[in-house]
């Protein structure tokens, strides 16, 4: 990977991306001293925003905007939105508003939704417009079917409910939150679906999305008003086509640990960035709101010429039916489950360790397990097993020795 970017040529950092990465990424170069030109290029018309609270407040009405606290004007960042990326050479950024010299790029273009086949009927939840429109349909006894039992999937459904829409998810996997968490949990989980009427269907996938009814691939239809699509995300990189920069599989940028890619002055952060983590021995691509701030920031001081690995713990919560769902670290097959509680309790938590080391832990309405779990999870903290089950007893004191 390439070292400091060079900025003899021109003094301007072009941060495409206007998500909390990107945002922090460019409010991090001027905080950190960045005298030069700083430009904020994003497809969105809307100034950089929050994306979160899109399915909690904004669906429930309680916001209809949710910019993030920072005085772009102030810090001399100039905010280019509704400027699309449309191609990458070196030192120019390519827009469909024209081109942008560089001295420093940050690639910040975040994860787009992953769409049906067919599915134009159906509506996702990515942007504050689609938010928005979501929310002029939500009605009582609308009847909404929501494909897909992820965190989103859940967080709709949650907010369709309290609108009293009549709604069914759908997930083609065994479980709610397949491939996050063990399918035995996910199941433990499904009970909080039929608790707040919302009917739940898994091991059904679906074949297509027809006026008034979604196609199963067993033949069966269900009756739908409107249809909201919630199955994953992927890397918005399709703009770098040709451009020299390393894509994996999956389309994310990869990066080295200082978030650098293997262009000259080119780095990137956020969702779109697969970077190697020498704390969970693997290459992560996480999509999530504390990477994308963490990173974004990171970002801004590699580009700065600091020499810091960037490997935080990850981390992410949801809030879905009542509860507030928080994991941290990274689980892997083979490591030992150790539980708090049952989810039949109204707290639980689950621990995972590998020879004793605690390498990640999930809680439901546990804020406090949450917090000294992410320390131990950074400090690589045997615990003795036994105390660590006993949810009467703090994380913190359980540690083995």
């Amino acid at each position: 990977m390439t070292g400091v970017a060079d900025l003899s040529g021109t003094d301007q950092v072009v941060v495409v991306g206007t998500g909390l990465a990107g945002a922090h990424c460019a409010s991090g170069l001027r905080r950190g001293g960045w005298q030069g030109r700083i430009v904020l290029v994003g497809e969105e018309p809307h100034a950089p925003y929050d994306r979160p609270p899109l399915s909690k407040e904004v669906l429930l009405g309680k916001a209809d905007a949710t910019p993030l606290d920072i005085d772009f004007a102030h810090l001399g960042i100039e905010v280019l939105a509704g400027r699309r990326a449309t191609g990458l050479t070196p030192g120019v950024l390519h827009t469909d508003g024209g081109d942008l010299p560089y001295g420093a790029l940050v690639i910040a273009t975040g994860a787009a939704p992953r769409v049906l086949p067919g599915a134009e009927r159906a509506h996702l939840l990515h942007t504050l417009d689609d938010a928005l429109a979501l929310r002029a349909l939500l009605r009582p006894g609308l009847r909404l079917v929501l494909v897909g039992a992820g965190w989103i999937g859940a967080e709709v459904a949650t907010a369709a409910r309290a609108a009293g829409c009549l709604v069914t998810v759908v997930e083609a996997g065994p479980a709610p939150v397949p491939g996050a968490l063990p399918t035995e949990i996910g199941r433990e989980m499904a009970a909080w679906y039929a608790e707040a009427g919302v009917e739940l269907r898994c091991d059904a996938a679906v074949a297509a999305v027809e006026p008034g009814a979604v196609l199963l691939a067993d033949g069966s239809h269900l009756p739908a008003d409107e249809v909201v699509v919630g199955i994953g995300v992927r890397p918005a990189t399709d703009w770098l086509a040709g451009s020299g920069v390393e894509l994996d599989a999956a389309g994310a940028v990869v990066v080295d640990d200082r978030l650098r890619t293997g262009l000259p002055g080119v780095f990137a952060a956020g969702d779109c960035a697969n970077y190697p983590s020498a704390r969970t021995g693997a290459r992560l691509t996480v999509q999530h709101w504390d990477h994308a701030l963490q990173s974004g920031q990171a970002a801004a001081a590699s580009v700065l010429g600091a020499d810091a690995p960037y490997d935080p713990v990850p981390y992410f919560w949801s809030e879905q039916f009542g509860r507030m769902v928080q994991y941290v670290g990274r689980h892997g097959a083979g490591d030992e489950q150790v539980r708090r509680g049952s989810p039949q309790d109204p707290t639980w938590a689950v621990l995972w360790l590998r020879e004793g080391v605690l390498r990640a832990a999930l809680t439901v309405d546990r804020p406090r397990d949450l917090t000294q779990a992410r320390r131990l999870v950074e400090r690589g903290a045997v615990l003795d097993p036994a105390r660590a089950a006993d949810p009467s007893v703090q994380l913190k004191t359980a540690v083995a020795g």
